[in-house]
């Protein structure tokens, strides 16, 4: 995969990653690749995200899970539903070919919406 363009710091600076707590998670009704995530940012309240990780996660396996999540993106509609943040996550490849995600989490448990970076 190409390198994306070099950014400064103030950029970086920008992003609010915060530690999340998946309380629920469905397969999204209208998108084969999607899952919607219900979510806890502590202080931040709880949201809704949609994540693009349907094939490598069964919507179960997430309950519980705590994540990592840009909490400061701007709130988008995906295929009829609205998601508030994203979900961070590795992908393995192969060449072009996406061999496998894997979600960015905590390596011990967090209060939700604690910070990140």
């Amino acid at each position: 995969m190409p390198v994306k363009p070099e950014i400064v710091y103030e950029d970086f600076a920008k992003i609010d990653l915060r530690v999340a707590t998946v309380l629920a998670c469905e397969a999204h009704p209208n998108a084969d690749r999607l899952l919607k995530l219900q979510i806890d940012l502590g202080e931040l309240g709880q949201r809704q995200i949609c994540a693009g990780v349907r094939a490598y996660y069964e919507p179960e396996q997430m309950v519980g899970k705590q994540i990592i999540v840009v909490a400061n993106l701007a709130p988008r509609k995906i295929r009829g539903e609205e998601s508030n943040g994203m979900l961070l996550a590795a992908s393995a490849m192969d060449g072009e070919q996406v061999q496998d995600v894997i979600l960015l989490t905590p390596d011990k448990p967090l209060t939700p919406g604690s910070t990140v970076g």
